[in-house]
């Protein structure tokens, strides 16, 4: 069976690789800079996008949008995995300029429930 394809865009190489192990069960791909994301969900295809918002040249933000005008990705989930921002209590979800964020820190069942939903849309 073939596992959902994962990309993680963060400047913070140690919190990609923790992400990846702490989420066997998808196929991860990190890119540390986020000048190089669109060429590398080209190349793999995620099924879903975890980017970060703050990181040098590119901020989260931009490359979202990058992902938005492609036609190729323009419907692939983006979920931002921020510590810019904190989650207001009693809410489920909130959203940065329309998309899903999950604040830093993070439980690996929170960031698999909130990947799970947004594969289903």
């Amino acid at each position: 069976m073939e596992k959902t394809r994962v990309l993680i865009v963060d400047d913070e190489e140690g919190l990609t690789r923790l992400v990846r192990l702490a989420l066997p069960q998808y196929e991860i791909r990190e890119v540390n800079d986020p000048a190089r994301a669109l060429e590398t969900a080209r190349e793999f295809r995620p099924q879903v996008i975890i980017l970060d918002v703050v990181m040098p040249g590119l901020d989260g933000g931009d490359v979202a949008e990058q992902f938005k005008q492609d036609p190729d990705f323009s419907n692939v989930p983006v979920i931002f995995l921020t510590a810019i921002a904190t989650p207001k209590a009693g809410e489920d979800e909130q959203t940065i300029d329309g998309y899903p964020f999950i604040a830093k820190p993070v439980s690996r069942e929170k960031l698999v429930k909130c990947i799970e939903k947004h594969l289903r849309k």
